[in-house]
């Protein structure tokens, strides 16, 4: 009789132990999880007040970082922009109409955009306007130091100007950025391949 209550405590604190020390385990794990990222707590749907205040603030600072994203990329995700660029492309590439191309380009209003200024120094090097052009593409690479096609563009620029070495270097850094089995490597080493004085077609 003396022993069944004993071992009867001796269960209940036992079993209530885990009770009294699961909480400050949880909230610690959950503080700790939601420091790094806020996610720590949520997943247990945890309701303690360590971790609640510091989730919804790293939530909050989470999503206003993804929404500054999209005005530092591409612009490519607005149908506008990427309408009247492909205009401007196909009155580059379809209709060689590169006094035209260069004003629609101007439009789009992101001069500092790297396909669009990589684009003007395209159409500037095709009117013959070569110190425009190298504008242009140093303006591309300025905003994306590893934009392949003003590498190549500017790597033919450089041949045509009859700096080989500089040209040698554009095709080293394509090389580096996309290798050599590209169509930017291969179209510049094809172009370098060329007797001096070649008039190039790209």
């Amino acid at each position: 009789m003396i022993k069944s209550p004993m071992k009867l405590a001796m269960l209940a604190a036992f079993l209530t132990a885990p009770i009294i020390l699961f909480p400050p385990q949880t909230a610690v794990a959950a503080g700790g999880g939601g420091g790094g990222g806020g996610g720590g707590g949520n997943p247990y749907g945890s309701s303690y007040d360590t971790p609640a205040p510091s989730y919804p603030q790293e939530k909050g600072r989470k999503s206003t970082h993804r929404a500054k994203k999209p005005t530092k990329q591409s612009g490519f995700d607005d149908p506008a922009f990427r309408d009247a660029y492909r205009a401007a492309y196909a009155t580059i590439y379809e209709r060689n109409d590169y006094a035209a191309a260069i004003d629609q380009l101007h439009a789009l209003g992101r001069d500092d955009h790297p396909n669009v200024a990589n684009l003007i120094g395209y159409s500037y090097r095709k009117l013959g306007d070569y110190k425009q052009s190298q504008v242009w593409y140093e303006r591309a690479l300025k905003a994306d130091p590893n934009h392949v096609l003003t590498w190549n563009y500017y790597g033919l620029w450089q041949i045509e100007q009859s700096n080989r070495d500089q040209a040698q270097y554009h095709l080293s850094r394509i090389a580096e950025i996309c290798g050599t089995g590209c169509e930017e490597y291969r179209t510049l080493a094809a172009a370098l391949e060329k007797p001096p004085g070649t008039n190039l077609v790209y």
